[in-house]
């Protein structure tokens, strides 16, 4: 097909793929709900981008099913009038899995799966792989701050690839090594229970290569019936595991001196050129998913770790000064929360610590609001914006007191609009906003404000 269409264009994962197409040459249009940094920088590379569900949007150059390949994300409603146009139509329609899939036949694939902390540890493996080998390629869930965008062409045969459980997305592909972060419960509106989304990541297991590895978190426990791989583990310093940091050392600014024990070596004078120890976790991850692909040029690793930047609303830090700190964050599991607030704390010991959260989904707040409290309450003080609804219709009763009634720590609740007063009211010393909805549109008036309070 020489024209692609997409079908909710502006998601990480779907930009990445619509970058890919036009790179090949092919013309991409599509729609989207709203702009965004994402879509601007689309239109930009040559993509046609609307913000309507309107069929008299479409352009004409994709309004034939024999020359338009058309991709959809799970997220669109089945009743979205441009789905139902093409599907109708007789065009392919396929979703944007299944065409990750088929760009990943006849690679070296990667595949990092969790329920938290896939992004960063997909981006590290990029970043690293180029550094270990000196190629790679990767489609990533953020936009890396190294590379500048979601999807990286650096050559050979390698591929990293973030590999999502949403709807079960990560079951199309075949990794010849696959890492798993966490397994913890989520997307209980797709799966039911826990038990069944954990039969998935044990399929995904399944399709690993036949003479494959994976790299499992110490301690997940994945029922799975591949008998032909090998499994190992990694930790961020627990002696147990296959991989794991040893000879921590805190600097000044948060970030870690160490090194890295593998099977057959340890690699030392390490430096990870981004804070916190959930980032030393993810980058031993990483280092266990390049050690399991082949060689690695160790000093090429050392340089590639140190000059790692991080990843758009991953740990990104917008003021680092020993009056105020500010670090925005995407956690929007507990579990991911909690982890974040953990090692924001033991980055910053003896600091005052404000955090201010974003629900994302009814039903997540629904299933884990405790969770999120219990979470949320490792802070000095929270501050709560309202539930991004993202692809849902409001629950009645789930919204974000529901959260907010079991913090133990003092909050309040606050429209999205009023964030940066109110955090620059509050004189904070160090700050973190968390979410994965649209609270990052705001982070340049929080900074702007905690700088003019600084």
């Amino acid at each position: 097909m020489k024209n692609v269409y997409f079908i909710g264009i502006g998601g990480i994962g779907m930009s990445a793929i619509a970058r890919y197409f036009m790179h090949e040459g092919r013309k991409v249009a599509g729609y989207d709900r709203t702009p965004s940094p994402l879509t601007i920088e689309l239109e930009a590379e040559g993509a046609a981008v609307h913000y309507a569900d309107n069929i008299e949007l479409i352009g004409e150059d994709f309004r034939n099913p024999a020359t338009t390949l058309v991709v959809y994300t799970p997220a669109i409603p089945a009743d979205h009038s441009e789905l139902c146009y093409f599907r109708n139509g007789g065009f392919e329609v396929v979703k944007r899995s299944q065409v990750l899939g088929h760009l990943t036949e006849g690679k070296f694939v990667t595949a990092i799966a969790g329920t938290h902390g896939k992004t960063s540890t997909t981006t590290m493996t990029a970043w690293f792989t180029q550094g270990a080998t000196g190629k790679g390629n990767a489609f990533l869930g953020g936009i890396s701050k190294n590379f500048g965008s979601n999807l990286v062409l650096g050559g050979g045969e390698r591929i990293a690839v973030e590999a999502d459980e949403f709807d079960r997305s990560f079951l199309t592909l075949k990794p010849n090594v696959a890492v798993v972060t966490s397994t913890d419960a989520d997307h209980l509106d797709i799966y039911g229970t826990h038990e069944e989304m954990k039969r998935a990541f044990g399929q995904f297991v399944e399709r690993i290569k036949a003479g494959g590895t994976l790299v499992a978190k110490l301690g997940l426990n994945i029922a799975h019936n591949n008998s032909q791989i090998r499994t190992l583990t990694y930790s961020v310093d627990n002696t147990a595991a296959d991989f794991y940091a040893e000879g921590l050392e805190a600097l000044g600014d948060g970030t870690f001196r160490f090194a890295i024990h593998c099977p057959d070596r340890t690699i030392c004078n390490l430096h990870l050129g981004v804070g916190g120890r959930v980032n030393i976790e993810n980058a031993v991850a990483a280092v266990a998913a390049i050690w399991s692909a082949g060689e690695i040029d160790e000093q090429g690793l050392r340089k590639a770790m140190d000059s790692f930047r991080g990843v758009k609303r991953r740990f990104e830090c917008y003021i680092n000064t020993p009056q105020r700190v500010y670090i925005d964050d995407y956690a929007h599991h507990p579990e991911e929360l909690r982890a974040a607030i953990e090692s924001i704390k033991g980055m910053f010991p003896a600091r005052r610590l404000t955090v201010a959260f974003q629900p994302h989904l009814y039903t997540r707040t629904r299933d884990f609001h405790s969770e999120f409290a219990a979470a949320l309450s490792l802070a000095d003080e929270v501050v709560l914006l309202p539930i991004y609804p993202a692809r849902e219709l409001p629950i009645e009763g789930v919204n974000s007191e529901l959260i907010g009634r079991d913090i133990t720590a003092p909050w309040r609740l606050v429209e999205k609009s009023r964030l940066a007063d109110t955090l620059a009211a509050m004189e904070p010393d160090v700050v973190v906003t968390f979410g994965a909805g649209d609270i990052d549109r705001e982070c340049s008036k929080v900074e702007e404000k905690l700088r003019i309070e600084n």
